[in-house]
Formats: C-alpha cells, sequence, structure tokens
C-alpha cells in the first residue's frame, strides 16, 4: 500500500526539516510527500531541492493561504492508498508508516486510523485527544487531531472525503478542521480505530504556561463546526454542546479556582470564550447566507 502525505507549509523551515529527516528513516518506504508551499519568499526551496533527491516529493507553490484549502488541493493529486495530513512541525517515529499499512492490512472495514500525538516524549500525550487504551471510537468520543489521521481511500466515503474551507489556520476560524472532518465521515457510517502504538511527536502547544492567545482562537473553531452541525439538525452534536461549550470549561476553571492557579483559570476562561464566540459567528454569517 502506497501512502501520499499531504503537508501544506507556511512560514516553517526548521522545523519542516525535522519532520523531512524523520521520514528519511521511516521502516515503510512506500510514500510520496506532496508539499503545498504557501511561502512567497523561496524559504524552503532549498530544502525541497536538497530531499527531493532522496525521497518521493512534489513540491507545490500557491498563491494562496489555509491549511484546509491547501489540504484538499493535495488530496487530488494523491497517488496512495492511505492518505494523511502530516503537519509541518510534527516528526514520525521510525515505524509510524508501517505500523499505519500493518493496521489496514489487518483491519479489513477500517477506513480511518489515528495514532497517538506524543510531547517528543515515548510516554507524554500533546495536543488533540489520546488514550492509554486502543480501540474503535464512534463521533461521541472523536480520538486524535488532523495529524494524526491516516484515511484509506477505498474504504471511506469519498463524497464526504473533503475539508471545509472554513476551518483551520488561515481561515475563518483556526483549528477544528480536522474534528470537522472526522465527525462528518463517522457520521457517514466510516469505521475508526485508534492506537497510541503510532507515536507522531508534536510540542504540546495548548498549554496555559504559553499564554492565553492560541487557546482563543482555536476554540473558536471548535464553536463554530459545533454550531456547523447543529444547523443540520445533527442531534449527536447536543453532546459536544454539553461537554466542550458548558461542562470542560467549568470543570477546569473550578478546579484552577481551588487550585489558585490563576493561569489555568484565565486559560479556561478563554476556552469557553472561544467557543462560544465561535458559535454565535457561525450562526450569524448562516442566516446571512440565507438572507441573500
Amino acid at each position: 500500500m502506497k501512502i501520499s502525505l499531504i503537508l501544506a507549509t507556511l512560514g516553517r523551515d526548521v522545523e519542516l526539516l525535522d519532520f523531512l529527516k524523520s521520514l528519511i528513516f521511516q521502516t515503510y518506504q512506500n510514500y510520496e510527500l506532496i508539499v503545498i508551499d504557501q511561502n512567497q519568499d523561496g524559504k524552503i526551496d532549498h530544502i525541497m531541492q536538497r530531499f527531493g533527491q532522496c525521497m518521493d516529493i512534489k513540491h507545490l507553490k500557491v498563491g494562496f493561504t489555509g491549511n484546509a484549502r491547501a489540504r484538499d488541493y493535495g488530496i487530488a493529486l494523491a497517488q496512495g492508498d492511505i492518505v494523511a495530513f502530516p503537519d509541518d512541525d510534527c516528526v514520525y517515529d521510525k515505524n509510524v508508516l508501517r505500523k499505519v499499512v500493518s493496521e489496514f492490512n489487518r483491519r479489513k472495514t477500517l477506513a480511518i486510523l489515528v495514532a497517538g500525538s506524543y510531547d517528543f516524549s515515548p510516554t507524554r500525550f500533546s495536543v488533540g485527544v489520546n488514550s492509554r487504551r486502543a480501540g474503535y471510537f464512534s463521533r461521541l468520543n472523536m480520538m486524535g487531531v488532523e495529524f494524526t489521521q491516516f484515511f484509506a481511500l477505498d474504504r471511506v466515503d469519498r463524497q464526504q472525503f473533503y475539508l471545509d474551507h472554513d476551518f483551520g489556520i488561515g481561515a475563518k476560524y483556526d483549528g477544528a478542521e480536522g474534528f470537522e472532518l472526522l465527525y462528518r465521515l463517522l457520521r457517514a457510517g466510516n469505521r475508526a480505530f485508534y492506537t497510541p502504538r503510532i507515536k507522531i511527536y508534536h510540542a504540546n502547544k495548548d498549554h496555559y504556561s504559553l499564554g492565553t492567545a492560541r487557546m482563543l482562537r482555536y476554540s473558536t473553531g471548535v464553536g463554530a463546526y459545533i454550531r456547523k452541525f447543529v444547523n443540520q439538525h445533527d442531534l449527536f452534536i447536543g453532546y459536544y454542546i454539553l461537554r466542550k461549550m458548558l461542562l470542560a470549561p467549568a470543570l477546569k476553571m473550578a478546579l484552577a479556582l481551588l487550585t489558585l492557579n490563576f493561569g489555568k483559570l484565565l486559560y479556561a476562561y478563554c476556552n469557553l470564550v472561544g467557543v462560544w464566540r465561535g458559535f454565535f459567528a457561525y450562526g450569524r454569517e448562516a442566516k446571512l447566507t440565507v438572507g441573500n
């Protein structure tokens, strides 16, 4: 099975270099790397030329920005049986691709495989939703994050396999493009499996010590994707209204108060503000569209 890795990049070179090095040492080498280059200054040209001599790279320069739009662009060019969307600041464990192919070969009805996200540690989890236990999951307990998801093209619902360009970095709503896609595919009946045995490394940037700006931006995307499915009268999305828009931020704020951790309190408050801001912003835009 061939794997197509679709990587959207903007503004990073050192981190991208680390990812490319991790591909060279993969124990499974039947892959292609499709780089959607949104830099306008040739920032990574020399890196692409260097690594293009030792791996299958398609380096495509585009005049637009936006992670979701770039990844969609890459899907149309993919030649592989499996598609993934690595971040330009993540690193693969040397056995990632081999284990991905092994899981898809072993589970004949599996459409979506999700790996664990680790904070450059073999045991400490990073961003996204992770667990120590492997298992199948549904839209009510979605796992992983967009750069840990792998899709078998001959098993996934191709009509639902696209990125919503309203979500992700560079779009109307920062973040949540992976969860929006995953929820839509799970709703369509695609089977998904999560395993922490497959390790993808990514710095943990969802932490109160790094400030609140990132949390505020990305939680806005979460609120917006929830509202999108509310507008489609999806009853199951009510679970995420309860969990992500009410209970989780409230519990985090209460715990921060009990421990007198005011940094965490502000962080949780920004999460609460962000999800509701995105929820109402998406609703207003949808009404304006209908009205016009």
